[in-house]
């Protein structure tokens, strides 16, 4: 599948552009994302400044470059393209705009854009633009300020999607949305295929600090002024204002200093540092500007979804239990090892396990008894933060309850799961657990048992005429709760039977109520019959 071209762009310079786009890239590229990043700001260079700290050298070439080897009889373009190292599972490229040595700023200043475009060099760029685009999955363009050649080759030609980052001033707000339209424009007049322009506006150095009013204020003025980019994108219950306020770049005097890359620094930020609202862009950018309603609702799913889309967990399923059921954890997870699904016991009560960023399973599962310990309901709560929503690419949160467990105690964002028993067969439990993560469809393997056994329960009146008959079906609700503890099949079948043959009682004269002892046994079983039923169901 092709890549993505994406312009970032500003009308007015000084509005933290480039820096918004380096460590953009740099995240991209560290959740295993394929990245190229051009500068094409020729007259004022700098994405090599922010990338030096991890720059293998200096650049050798760029993308002056380019249009000299076209102007010397290229038919493809040169590798000009230095590798970055940033960590994480993907790349990261720089095509920088040129060798900075003396000779730049003359050879920069030779190209006629205008003549080139006379010559072919439409066609030339698209070729380029097809290597990079079947190359990396992102290709991110640092266009210069203002209207000109260069600008329209960055905003019209290349790209398929726009970010424009402006601050809170009526010198930005002035041409931010006129400056899209213009693009729009330009584009219609060019021989290629490419759809309206969808954009990303980005409110850059807003100082939300001090002057808290007065930027909030501004902020709101913003958001109206720039509502008609969020017209072809924004899922419509999502108020622009609230979604400025995710595409946001707070003022952090630290960071104003020279060219850094604070997403390097801030690998697990807070939300008030420059870097957590770096990653909620970027995941926007990464997720194709789709899904603003599970932003909207959950903004660490959302981004958790964008930085885990290329992730190798280690295991599929973290299983975390208490003491109590060490044995029986153990044993789910050798079953489910030998079903093929990684299975691995979580170090419950470490809190630094629970502050880092690393996400060792796909999947988690609590193993309840009784209730929930706190270090459990701080994983499962930690955990549903970063699942993302029902659509695709979900991460899944298991309970499975011990008999000593009441589900209905359970808090309340635990209590509304789908609940599996815990029961003297830890097989039954994994291969439902493999069902479940690998999406398959499962039958429970005693499914006629538990349909017999359920209606015989539920065929049970609350009357009968002799104190003898509930003697029997006390006996025989104990005995089918043996048989599915021990997994008799036909033992279940038969009992099951005989309950419905005793049910069959006569009505007439005086009828004796159920003890309260026998309906809490049968209410018991029944109720770990649907969960087993359930468990495949649901």
């Amino acid at each position: 599948m092709a890549g993505t071209v994406i312009t970032f762009y500003s009308y007015k310079g000084g509005v933290g552009r480039s820096f918004t786009m380096a460590n953009i890239a740099v995240l991209l590229a560290r959740w295993g994302y394929r990245v190229l990043t051009i500068d094409w700001d020729l007259e004022a260079p700098g994405l090599h400044h922010y990338f030096a700290p991890v720059l293998p050298e200096a650049p050798k070439g760029g993308v002056i470059d380019l249009a000299h080897d076209f102007l010397a009889g290229a038919d493809e373009p040169a590798a000009h393209v230095l590798k970055l190292e940033v960590g994480g599972n993907g790349t990261l490229g720089l095509l920088a705009a040129g060798k900075m040595d003396r000779s730049y700023m003359r050879r920069t200043q030779e190209i006629d854009w205008a003549e080139l475009y006379e010559r072919g060099f439409a066609s030339f760029l698209e070729k380029c633009r097809a290597r990079w685009t079947a190359d990396h999955d992102f290709v991110l363009i640092d266009s210069r300020t203002g209207i000109s050649d260069i600008a329209g080759i960055c905003t019209a030609h290349l790209p398929d999607r726009l970010v424009v980052v402006f601050t809170a001033n009526d010198q930005n707000l002035d041409d931010v949305v006129d400056i899209t339209r213009r693009a729009d424009d330009a584009r219609d007049r060019m021989p290629y295929d490419r759809p309206r322009h969808t954009v990303l506006p980005v409110l850059s150095r807003l100082d939300n600090r001090v002057e808290y009013e007065r930027a909030d204020q501004w902020q709101r003025k913003c958001a109206k002024v720039v509502a008609p980019l969020f017209e072809n994108w924004l899922v419509k219950s999502v108020p622009e204002d609230l979604m400025l306020r995710h595409l946001t770049v707070p003022y952090v005097s630290y960071w104003s200093f020279g060219e850094q890359l604070p997403v390097l620094d801030e690998l697990v930020p807070s939300p008030d540092q420059i870097s957590y609202a770096l990653e909620t862009i970027a995941a926007v950018v990464a997720q194709g500007y789709d899904r603003t309603d599970v932003l909207e609702d959950n903004r660490d799913a959302y981004v958790a979804a964008a930085r885990n889309h290329h992730r190798d967990y280690d295991l599929d399923l973290l299983v975390s239990s208490p003491r109590t059921l060490l044995k029986a954890t153990e044993e789910l997870i050798t079953e489910l090892n030998a079903l093929g699904v990684r299975a691995g016991r979580s170090v419950s009560g470490d809190p630094g396990i629970l502050e880092t960023n690393s996400e060792p399973a796909e999947h988690l599962c609590l193993l309840v008894d009784e209730e929930p310990s706190r270090w459990q309901i701080t994983e499962a709560e930690r955990f549903l933060r970063h699942a993302i929503g029902p659509e695709g690419g979900q991460r899944q949160l298991f309970c499975v309850l011990s008999e000593n467990t009441d589900q209905d105690q359970l808090p309340g964002f635990l209590r509304n799961l789908r609940h599996l028993e815990l029961g003297p067969r830890p097989e039954l439990v994994a291969r439902q657990l493999q069902g479940l993560i690998q999406g398959t469809a499962a039958h429970e393997p005693n499914h006629e048992a538990l349909v017999a056994a359920a209606t015989a329960l539920r065929g049970l009146p609350d009357e009968m005429p002799y104190a003898t008959r509930f003697a029997l079906v006390q006996e025989t609700v104990h005995s089918m709760t043996a048989a599915l503890d021990s997994g008799a099949v036909d033992l279940l079948l038969d009992h099951s039977a005989d309950l419905a043959l005793i049910s069959k009682a006569r009505r007439d004269g005086a009828q004796i109520p159920m003890p309260p002892g026998l309906r809490a046994a049968v209410g018991e079983l029944l109720a770990r019959i649907d969960r087993r039923l359930n468990a495949f169901t649901d």
